[in-house]
């Protein structure tokens, strides 16, 4: 499959992981920027979920659908990098099932130079 150079993570968290998942992200090299590092955006989201039975839940009980807040991080990141980031972001994530969707960025086609 033929990527782009760059694509975007989209990561759920919970508020209290955002130092760990921000740390994380930087030593497996995402959210470099051209001359800046630790770029990424963050922004409160509200979310659902129902634990089913075979689940371990991080809030939550089983069979129950919960709402709860939680953060929508996005950041950058080059697709060489993507297996050690995703490594990375796991060793740090509490969820059992972290959700993080991966985009293509078509920046590039548009870059004049």
């Amino acid at each position: 499959m033929d990527l782009p150079p760059v694509v975007k993570l989209e990561i759920f968290i919970p508020e209290s992981h955002l130092e760990a998942i921000s740390q994380a992200l930087h030593l497996a090299g995402a959210g470099r920027i051209g001359n800046y590092d630790y770029c990424k955006s963050y922004q409160v989201v509200r979310g659902t979920w129902r634990p089913l039975e075979n689940a371990n839940p991080y809030l939550g009980e089983h069979g129950q659908v919960c709402t709860g807040e939680e953060l929508k991080v996005e950041v950058n990141c080059r697709s060489e990098l993507v297996p050690a980031v995703l490594k990375a972001i796991r060793q740090v994530h509490p969820y059992e099932e972290p959700v993080i969707n991966i985009f293509p960025l078509l920046n590039h086609l548009f870059e004049s130079g």
